[in-house]
């Protein structure tokens, strides 16, 4: 054997090596470039879901890693706004749709594929739509249910109001027959207000002043002035309401299916009496509810693995898991069609409540949508409500006012 023999199996040894970590790195490198990293709002509780959801989806897709990070609720939207306008933002987010909105405005989003939306309650993702795009994918929701004192209401004979129309037609007789007052209203409270008047089709700064918010101010400020709502409305919060329901003090408590639970613990006395029904709507009929979603940042590494995995995680099965782990609503349409959002056994309130609350989801136009300078818009509509049910002055002057200061918020 020469030496050259050697040479060239030595260099053969040499290339087959070197071909051998080359192929074997390859998957590696390949997994860290594809690595979508992913951050929710507070869901730590919720991490065995979590990391069976991750782990399923990478079984399927072996050439995707997810990198997932539990974000303080208190920091959200500070991290997301320093991390999207960054060069490394995280590539999928949880958040609000107030904060994505304002986001999507900054141009600071992706634009979610209309087609890739299918599996969608319709009504929820048009909410969510911004200049008739979509820069957001629903997770969950919430709506909240009107739980009431099934005997007081009896004792009134009146039916369950539905309205708040109704609300000041029975409440006269609801005092007169029950001494108590049919429902604390936290009309001062964040937007709640506000919200209220969405349901009639009256909350903007142009439609204050309009015939139909005058009278629906003019509603609460009839039920206040003839004490037939606590005069704890003008500052009670909806914590301190639901210690008069449990008490017996008011017949109707508007709020989440969560509180059935804290009657239960706290008043069992009371929770063997109540019972629930919608929420109360205005003219409009629609209803109220909170949403939780997923934004893709325009400035994210890996748009469509994020895009696929969100869709994943908001699948018909992932959802129903979701669902029964935490008692939110669904947003997947088929989901939304299983018999655990369609049918309940007439004892158990808990269920009734969450099958209420997901036939609430198919009518939840036109959305109340938070705005610019929010916090400030909330505080003027407060206080104008605390003024009209003082009768500081008239309910025109008030809100002439009030529209006057949240035109100035919107220059």
């Amino acid at each position: 054997m020469n030496r050259n023999f050697w040479i060239t199996i030595l260099t053969a040894v040499i290339l087959i090596t070197g071909t051998y970590f080359i192929f074997k790195n390859k998957p590696q490198e390949q997994l860290k470039n594809n690595e979508v990293v992913f951050w929710t709002l507070q869901m730590n509780d919720f991490a065995p879901y979590i990391n069976g959801v991750i782990e399923e989806f990478e079984t399927q897709n072996p050439e995707i890693k997810i990198k997932w990070v539990d974000v303080p609720f208190s920091e959200g939207e500070k991290r997301t706004l320093a991390s999207v306008l960054s060069d490394n933002p995280p590539d999928l987010v949880n958040l609000n749709p107030d904060f994505s909105a304002t986001l999507a405005h900054k141009g600071a989003l992706y634009e979610i594929p209309e087609e890739s939306t299918e599996q969608f309650n319709k009504e929820i993702l048009n909410s969510l739509k911004y200049n008739g795009k979509i820069y957001s994918i629903p997770w969950y929701a919430t709506s909240a249910i009107t739980i009431f004192n099934k005997d007081l209401i009896s004792k009134s004979g009146i039916p369950v109001p539905k309205t708040y129309m109704e609300i000041a037609q029975y409440a006269h007789i609801v005092k007169m027959k029950t001494n108590a007052y049919i429902l604390l209203p936290n009309i001062t409270e964040n937007d709640t207000m506000l919200k209220i008047l969405n349901k009639f089709g009256a909350s903007s700064s142009k439609l204050l002043t309009s015939e139909t918010a005058v009278n629906v101010f003019d509603l609460f400020k009839y039920l206040y002035s003839n004490g037939l709502i606590p005069k704890e409305t003008v500052t009670m919060t909806l914590q301190e309401s639901l210690e008069k329901y449990m008490s017996g003090n008011i017949v109707m408590l508007g709020a989440g299916a969560n509180f059935l639970n804290m009657i239960k613990e706290n008043a069992p006395s009371t929770y063997a009496k109540t019972d629930i029904a919608p929420q109360l709507t205005g003219t409009l009929g629609q209803y109220d509810f909170s949403l939780m979603n997923f934004v893709i940042p325009l400035r994210a590494k890996h748009k469509d693995e994020a895009l696929k995995f969100a869709l994943f995680l908001t699948n018909d099965k992932n959802q129903l898991e979701l669902a029964k782990l935490t008692n939110v609503l669904a947003v997947n349409k088929t989901t939304l069609q299983n018999e655990f959002y369609t049918k309940y056994d007439k004892n158990d309130l808990m269920a009734k409540a969450r099958v209420i609350s997901a036939k609430q989801l198919n009518k939840v136009q036109p959305v109340y949508k938070t705005q610019k300078n929010q916090k400030e818009i909330n505080n003027i509509i407060n206080a104008a409500t605390q003024e009209i049910l003082l009768d500081k002055a008239s309910t025109e002057e008030i809100l002439n006012k009030a529209a006057q200061d949240w035109k100035k918020l919107e220059e």
